[in-house]
């Protein structure tokens, strides 16, 4: 396990799923602004590819996010799109309701960016949010990412277009200790 401040970062547990997919992705508002796509149902017994390890997908790195203390499942990171030859990749989370305004997704991004620099020697890593995302803002700019742009529009989410925001944080300007 991967550990942070307050979270650890661990391999995904079956039991994990049906957690995650109720709190998570059954949600329609909180699926349609985390996910690329329109939300969809999805029949129960289904095997949901957003939450079963696919262990031959080298471009994809998902865990389960649980607290230090008491290992509460608390939500979802992941590092995904990752580019062995430019060696960068993009990093993602999800809290559930009863995790989310505790400091954790500032623990999170502490922790993928650990295991993107100095488990992977990766030398950049990316974050795109909707621009209205003030937690994963504030994380991801507690943590060093620089607000490199903003994508005007470019996400369709619940009726609406919204601009998102694009993050990077390259290696040599990444600061171990940034959430202490």
């Amino acid at each position: 396990m991967l550990r942070g401040s307050t979270v650890g970062l661990r391999a995904r547990h079956e039991d994990d799923i049906p957690i995650l997919r109720a709190e998570l992705y059954d949600d329609v508002v909180n699926s349609s602004r985390a996910e690329g796509g329109p939300w969809r149902p999805l029949k129960p017994g289904t095997k949901d590819p957003r939450l079963v390890v696919d262990d031959q997908n080298e471009g994809s790195v998902p865990f389960s996010v649980v607290e230090l203390d008491g290992g509460t499942l608390v939500g979802t990171a992941t590092l995904w799109g990752i580019d062995t030859h430019n060696r960068c990749a993009h990093i993602g989370l999800g809290l559930r309701p009863a995790a989310r305004g505790k400091g954790y997704g500032t623990d999170v991004v502490a922790v993928l960016c650990h295991y993107g620099f100095v488990v992977r020697g990766l030398h950049r890593l990316q974050i795109e949010t909707l621009s209205d995302n003030t937690a994963m803002l504030r994380s991801a700019e507690h943590n060093g990412f620089v607000r490199e742009g903003v994508l005007r529009s470019s996400a369709w989410v619940m009726g609406e277009f919204l601009d998102e925001v694009l993050l990077g944080l390259l290696a040599q300007d990444w600061k171990p200790d940034a959430n202490a």
